[in-house]
């Protein structure tokens, strides 16, 4: 029995995949993806056209979903996604958790088991804990339950900073923790699975038995979205296509490199070399504007 992704890798189509490398010294892996760029600006509307497509399965159950779709009511389906998403005016994370949960479902081939916003039962309730939780079959009989971690800041030695001490605040505090997810979790699995296979897979996963006959290893692990702002210049804005290009994506990747003794630092400040850490790195062009007109375009059919 498996749990399939809802995204398929023409998501990453949009992207020059200009870092996918391993951190020294840590089980992390860093990855930077760069929108597509035309006429020297990103490609927004050919990103929310994308993510207009995903953002369903990311804010409402499997189960929730196959009952609209059974009824056919496809208008009611895009409505109840679109509920969930807090207002675009004072929207600063949602666009984060998002475009996370596509990476990981489209890049890693970890679906979703659980998302923030669908147990969320309006837009204006406050969900503590992980944006979302995703499996990863890591080998047979072997699997990581990744809780993801969006941070958007115009830094990115901010936003990494700041995952981190979400990170450490969610396995250490004593209530609304890790072993509370995960009890979260198998609460929820009904709304994910289908069938009473699925159920029982996704259950002997999340909860494995050591002394079960064919026994399951499971290992928490962290996913973690780290947007950040770039500004380019007048003078880069002047620059030919081609030259710009070149220009932004060697600026870019040159400040993404130079975070990964910063990622060793916090994996050390806080012990963490018994996790595994997927960092998934993306700059914006107006940061602030940026992730609010994305929420708006999707939730407003714009």
């Amino acid at each position: 029995m498996k749990l399939e992704s809802t995204i398929n890798e023409t998501f990453l189509e949009l992207f020059y995949n200009e870092i996918e490398c391993d951190v020294p010294d840590t089980h992390s892996k860093l990855n930077l993806h760069i929108l597509k760029i035309e006429n020297n600006e990103f490609c927004y509307p050919e990103l929310v056209n994308h993510l207009r497509n995903h953002f369903i399965s990311f804010s409402l159950s499997r189960k929730e979903i196959q009952d609209f779709e059974k009824d056919k009511r496809y208008g009611e389906l895009y409505a109840k996604a679109a509920s969930k998403f807090r207002d675009y005016n004072v929207n600063d994370g949602e666009a984060g958790e998002l475009l996370l949960f596509c990476f990981l479902e489209s890049h890693l081939k970890a679906p979703k088991i659980l998302t923030k916003l669908e147990i969320k039962l309006s837009s204006k309730d406050y969900a503590k804990g992980s944006d979302g939780v995703h499996l990863l079959k890591v080998a047979d009989k072997d699997y990581q339950l990744i809780f993801g971690e969006s941070k958007l800041y115009q830094s990115l030695t901010t936003s990494i900073t700041k995952a981190f001490e979400s990170i450490q605040d969610f396995l250490t505090r004593t209530s609304n923790n890790i072993n509370d997810e995960i009890g979260l979790i198998n609460s929820q699995l009904c709304k994910e699975a289908f069938d009473e296979d699925l159920y029982q897979f996704l259950k002997s996963v999340i909860m494995p038995k050591v002394n079960a006959e064919e026994p399951i290893t499971k290992n928490n692990a962290f996913a973690i979205f780290a947007g950040f702002e770039i500004s380019p210049t007048d003078d880069e804005r002047k620059l030919s296509n081609s030259d710009f290009l070149k220009t932004i994506k060697e600026q870019i990747k040159k400040e993404v490199e130079g975070k990964m003794e910063h990622i060793k630092k916090k994996i050390e400040e806080y012990s963490l070399h018994g996790y595994s850490f997927y960092v998934y790195v993306f700059p914006f062009m107006k940061l602030d504007e940026t992730r609010k007109d994305i929420i708006k375009k999707i939730t407003l059919a714009e």
